[in-house]
């Protein structure tokens, strides 16, 4: 991937994860990955419209990933797509757990992983310490 496309990804998000919003500042050393939305092997292609910012743990537990099931509905249910979806409308911060708020962030937060117990920590953390924007 070429630096410049790097780049715009890592400024569009404003170096944040764009699924659990982690500022890379505050990813323990591994760096954040620019992942693709649709997988190349579901024929996502390199365009910046298919790319966003992740962090590792987020980008991990997608994987090529472009479904989960709902767990409150047990339905089939696409996930969050950060170029075509506002994170307010399908996510919510309450006490450092993201809670998902329509079936796409249910799925989401259910598939990534978003409230392992390390990560609510780091997030209660981040909050207690004014670090959190």
């Amino acid at each position: 991937m070429h630096a410049a496309l790097r780049r715009l990804v890592e400024e569009r998000a404003g170096r944040r994860c764009e699924y659990c919003l982690l500022h890379h500042d505050f990813q323990p050393v591994t760096p954040f990955h620019v992942e693709h939305i649709v997988a190349r092997q579901h024929g996502g292609e390199d365009s910046p419209d298919n790319l966003a910012l992740a962090c590792h743990r987020c980008n991990l537990h997608k994987g090529p990933n472009l479904s989960g099931i709902d767990p409150k509905t047990s339905e089939l249910t696409r996930l969050f797509n950060p170029r075509q979806d506002k994170w307010t409308e399908h996510f919510a911060l309450r006490e450092a757990r993201i809670i998902g708020l329509t079936s796409i962030g249910r799925t989401t937060v259910e598939l990534l992983r978003m409230n392992t117990p390390d990560r609510v920590e780091l997030r209660g953390d981040l909050f207690a310490a004014g670090l959190w924007e």
